[in-house]
């Protein structure tokens, strides 16, 4: 028995040893990653103190990365067509070079062209309806802003004075500076300005709806206003985050290469069977349009395609009304 005993407290004198151990590594190793973080170098600092032309010493900003959204109208047409031709011209000259040699296989080239045209053309139906999407969003989030203010404007005749009055006169302005931010090109300075006038407005008009409660806490009418001008703000919300929703940017430049490699590869197998240039200027100026459309439904007011504001016009209009 006493032998037992012994056993069992040998093998706890073991064990809580060995937990001391353990704790004991466990701090050193504490220990050791405090001096690694006090000592390790400040990534976020640049590497090199001194700047040269090659390399730049301050870290990459956002701002700076190339954005091809925040090109004009004429910069982006001109850039999609010079990419384009140029993959036609690089395919003709090739296809000349490679067409008098002996042991060319155009079955391979042919191909290989049918699969880059059947990819590409899944690319661009792809990247078109992502554009389409999100530009048949914006609008809608437009004609729901819209109708929110309207809503909101409705009710805030239920409010005693002078809450009502001066809510009716803010939601004015309000939707004013709502039309300001739908007319503004996202991004500019233009529409920072707006978008921060109507934040203003949103804290005034909520200044007034916490007084039109204090004034009469369990009546009807606050209450409702206040929901239309929850919906109001959270709308608002949604059509500014909208707007900088766009196509990601390196899924907009793997559309415009791959196009470029199967209009290259169709000219290049044309010029082996010793077509024209016509069958390839064609398709390429299919592509180009395309290519041309999907970036512009995804540039709110830059191109041609915006989302219109006649909602919030005619909205703003009929407050005019008697």
């Amino acid at each position: 028995m006493e032998s037992v005993e012994r056993r069992v407290r040998l093998i706890r004198s073991n064990s809580m040893a060995g937990c001391a151990e353990i704790l004991g590594g466990v701090l050193a190793l504490d220990g050791l990653f405090r001096r690694a973080e006090h000592y390790r170098p400040n990534l976020t600092k640049p590497l090199c103190s001194k700047p040269s032309s090659l390399v730049s010493c301050q870290p990459l900003d956002k701002a700076d990365v190339v954005d091809l959204f925040r090109l004009s109208t004429a910069a982006l047409a001109v850039l999609l067509i010079a990419v384009l031709a140029g993959s036609v011209a690089i395919g003709v000259l090739a296809g000349r070079a490679m067409r008098d040699r002996p042991g060319t296989r155009h079955e391979t080239a042919g191909v290989v062209q049918g699969a880059l045209l059947g990819l590409v053309g899944l690319l661009l139906a792809f990247g078109l309806s992502m554009a389409v999407g999100r530009y048949e969003s914006r609008r809608a989030l437009v004609v729901q802003e819209a109708n929110d203010i309207g809503t909101t404007y409705l009710r805030a005749q239920l409010l005693s004075e002078p809450e009502s009055s001066r809510s009716a006169t803010l939601l004015k302005d309000y939707t004013d500076a709502a039309i300001d931010v739908a007319d503004a090109v996202p991004g500019s300075g233009t529409y920072r300005e707006a978008v921060a006038n109507v934040e203003r407005l949103q804290g005034d008009l909520w200044t007034l709806a916490t007084d039109a409660v204090s004034a009469d806490p369990v009546g009807t009418g606050p209450r409702l206003y206040t929901e239309t001008l929850n919906n109001m703000f959270d709308t608002h919300t949604s059509r500014v985050a909208s707007l900088g929703n766009r196509v990601p940017t390196p899924v907009m430049i793997l559309l415009v290469l791959g196009s470029a490699i199967a209009v290259g590869a169709l000219a290049f197998y044309l010029t082996l069977l010793g077509k024209g240039l016509a069958t390839s200027l064609i398709t390429a100026g299919v592509v180009l349009i395309i290519l041309f459309v999907s970036f512009d439904l995804d540039r709110p007011q830059r191109g041609f395609i915006q989302v219109p504001d006649a909602a919030l016009v005619q909205l703003r209009d009929s407050f005019e009304q008697p």
